[in-house]
């Protein structure tokens, strides 16, 4: 594993995949960060009944495609992109406490399952974050609190606490274990980011108020334009063209996260064609 790549996939579901494929058989020089590839939604599927020549359920589809991947020898790398930078003539790709970079990117990330709090996205920046290695250190003595999703994220909210002064979980799961003594954790149902020019305080479907310099929302998705400062969305999806361009230079979009329909015959398309479309910038960058 390098650091530096022609390309970068992000996302680990149909899109990600198909356009991984199409970028292994056009001998491109890529990288595919599909945290988790193929489990989540694609294997919940009752049943899978618009994709030509097959039919079975989800877990089915999964392990025909799961099987496709290993024969071609394309493996996903275990990592999740936390964000997404514009820097000189490519991106850089934060990932934790690692990085890659690259001349173009291909974000198939997916779309969010269930849909933000009432304030979530206007304090994008103003005291929201959803990565807490990128932002954890600008909390530092300050009131933190971290919502998280599942479990797996323990991890980021331990992190948090490191910096914090006090940090309130809200658990959105059964038996939280998170042993850090400025840790508290409570059960509820976030309604609301409350604040004037930044962020106050978290409101909780009960009415009770949690007093916070920051919220950090540690969830599986979340809106594509925090994970890239710059990218123009309509709604909850990035806006694309027909070859599945978005409005930044080398940043590419497929799947659910560029709109409906969310069915995986349309993110297996739009793999392909997100793949070659950063084949074509790739070649004119050269030339250049």
């Amino acid at each position: 594993m390098r650091n530096e790549y022609d390309l970068i996939i992000v996302g680990g579901g149909i899109a990600g995949y198909s356009a991984a494929l199409a970028a292994k058989n056009l001998k491109m020089d890529f990288f595919w960060l599909g945290d988790g590839a193929f489990g989540g939604k694609a294997a919940r599927a009752e049943t899978v009944r618009n994709y030509p020549a097959f039919s079975g359920n989800g877990a089915e589809f999964v392990r025909a495609l799961a099987a496709q991947a290993e024969r071609e020898g394309i493996a996903a790398a275990e990592f999740r992109c936390d964000r997404i930078y514009k820097v000189g003539g490519g991106y850089y790709l934060a990932s934790g406490q690692n990085g890659f970079k690259a001349k173009a990117v291909i974000l198939a990330c997916g779309v969010e399952a269930a849909g933000a709090v009432a304030g979530e996205k206007e304090f994008l920046g103003s005291g929201v974050s959803y990565c807490a290695v990128c932002d954890g250190g600008l909390y530092r003595g300050k009131k933190v609190v971290a919502v998280l999703a599942a479990k797996e994220y323990e991890a980021e909210a331990e992190y948090l606490a490191s910096f914090a002064e006090r940090l309130t979980c809200v658990c959105r799961y059964p038996d939280p274990e998170i042993a850090k003594e400025n840790v508290v954790t409570v059960s509820g149902v976030p309604a609301a980011v409350e604040g004037a020019d930044r962020v106050t305080g978290l409101r909780l479907k009960d009415g009770s108020l949690i007093e916070a310099d920051g919220i950090f929302f540690l969830k599986d998705s979340f809106p594509p334009e925090a994970l890239v400062g710059g990218l123009e969305t309509d709604g909850k999806h990035v806006k694309v063209g027909r070859d599945m361009s978005t409005n930044l230079a080398g940043l590419f979009a497929a799947g659910d996260v560029t709109g409906t329909p969310y069915q995986f015959i349309k993110a297996a398309g739009e793999g392909l064609t997100a793949a070659y479309s950063a084949q074509a910038f790739l070649r004119k960058e050269k030339k250049s």
